[in-house]
């Protein structure tokens, strides 16, 4: 599922693709932001870590868990 993240006084959001459910993700930043923790870290599907300051985020937008359909429908 892609994941877009905005961050305060970047012209640009974050966003990647994450194999995590949308419950998961949606756990992790609800976590992250009631124990006032400093950094979220995210992984995507490529291994990569982004590491997220939790005072910087101004929004999260988590996309649908569908797989896109391949080929032509009539």
């Amino acid at each position: 599922m892609e994941i877009r993240i905005g961050i305060a006084n970047t012209p640009r959001e974050l966003s990647f693709e994450s194999a995590q459910s949308a419950a998961d993700v949606t756990k992790t930043v609800e976590k992250a932001l009631d124990s006032e923790v400093s950094f979220v870290t995210f992984t995507d599907v490529k291994g990569n870590t982004y590491i997220v300051p939790t005072a910087g985020i101004t929004f999260i937008e988590i996309g649908t868990e569908e797989s896109r359909r391949v080929g032509f429908v009539a």
